[in-house]
């Protein structure tokens, strides 16, 4: 993107009354941001859904001139811009009616051929979070996920630092512009951050901060990740939103149940109990619904590693499938006589052992 293109895309990302699908909407019709900007507006009312309100003030000089503006600060700070038609753009995110146009990154991101998840959660999150939280960034590191929250208190932060721990990448989306930090306590965070991933936002630097900018901020968390994972909630929370937004973009969910009894549960409880989400029990529940694969490099370590140890339960499914050439999942729990919401965890824990492997349609086979 030329940087007169990027000026005429940053005016019209600056007009208030359009936002990121309307602006696409113009865009795809007119075939750029500068083909809009220059369009009569008589030929812009002509396009379905647009009408008088929406492209007030569209024509109004402030944008350009604001958009100079910003574009000095990208500049000078050397922020990455994307635009949502360009291969660099999240390739999830592209597929999100309401992605933004431009997305502003910091940090040193990566998200080419990998798995990527957000966990989101309470900024309250309970000692039982926290410990649930960093079980599930260690179980997964072997798969080498990209690590998304929201940079806030509490759940975000713990499942960053658990990331950067364990040298995976991580984002944090942002609810303001790349010149501040977020709560400001967080600023200690922010090298080990960019060093391991970045940070993505779509708002600008003189946006000012608001409260509603972390619910808008949600649905960049959301469709960056083929999955969300809710770790703990209130009855209400701005985890609860991002789960919303999940699924709207049809995209898996996953929340970690907990006594009824606990406040910080109530949430989670309830997206397993109304069918928006998948119960999370343990961590090795996501690989398995989500498909994931061990690369063959460290499935041969672990393979070299791990298969003698594997426990009884486990000796049994494998000296089973040794005579078969794959079964069902169903199968095999009743003929090694183990209970079904077991045999799920096994299977997967033979598998990270390099010893099963899953295929489609809930079959597997030995190694």
């Amino acid at each position: 993107m030329t940087e007169q293109e990027l000026i005429y895309t940053l005016a019209l990302q600056h007009v208030p009354k359009i936002g990121s699908t309307t602006a696409k909407k113009l865009i795809n019709h007119c075939g750029s941001a500068e083909a809009v900007l220059k369009e009569k507006k008589h030929n812009l009312l002509k396009i379905d859904g647009i009408g008088h309100v929406t492209i007030e003030g569209l024509f109004d000089a402030i944008h350009i001139e604001e958009a100079e503006n910003e574009l000095q600060f990208i500049k000078t700070n050397d922020i990455q811009v994307h635009y949502f038609r360009d291969e660099a753009y999240p390739e999830r995110l592209k597929h999100c009616i309401d992605g933004p146009i431009l997305l502003f990154q910091s940090g040193n991101i990566n998200l080419k051929r990998q798995y990527v998840i957000s966990i989101v959660g309470t900024r309250k999150i309970t000692t039982n979070g926290i410990a649930f939280c960093e079980k599930l960034v260690d179980t997964l590191s072997s798969y080498n996920p990209v690590i998304v929250s929201g940079f806030a208190y509490g759940t975000d932060i713990t499942a960053q630092k658990a990331a950067v721990k364990h040298n995976l990448q991580t984002i944090g989306c942002l609810a303001h512009g790349l010149n501040q930090i977020y709560p400001k306590v967080h600023k200690k965070y922010v090298a080990d951050i960019e060093r391991h991933g970045g940070f993505y936002t779509d708002f600008w630097s003189n946006d000012n901060f608001d409260r509603n900018n972390f619910l808008k901020r949600n649905r960049i968390i959301a469709g960056l990740s083929e999955a969300t994972i809710v770790i703990e909630s209130a009855e209400k929370g701005g985890s609860l939103v991002t789960a919303d937004i999940a699924n709207s973009y049809n995209r898996d969910v996953f929340a970690v149940p907990g006594r009824t009894t606990d406040s910080q549960s109530v949430g989670c409880n309830n997206l397993i109990k109304q069918q928006r989400a998948h119960l999370l029990s343990d961590p090795l529940d996501i690989p398995y619904l989500l498909n994931w694969k061990l690369e063959a490099d460290k499935k041969q370590v672990v393979q070299k590693q791990l298969f003698v140890e594997l426990d009884t339960d486990e000796k049994t499914i494998y000296n089973y499938l040794k005579g078969k050439d794959k079964e069902l999942l169903d199968i095999i729990a009743i003929d090694c006589n183990i209970p079904s919401y077991k045999i799920a965890s096994l299977l997967l824990n033979m598998e990270l052992k390099g010893v099963v492997r899953p295929l489609p349609g809930k079959l597997f086979e030995v190694i």
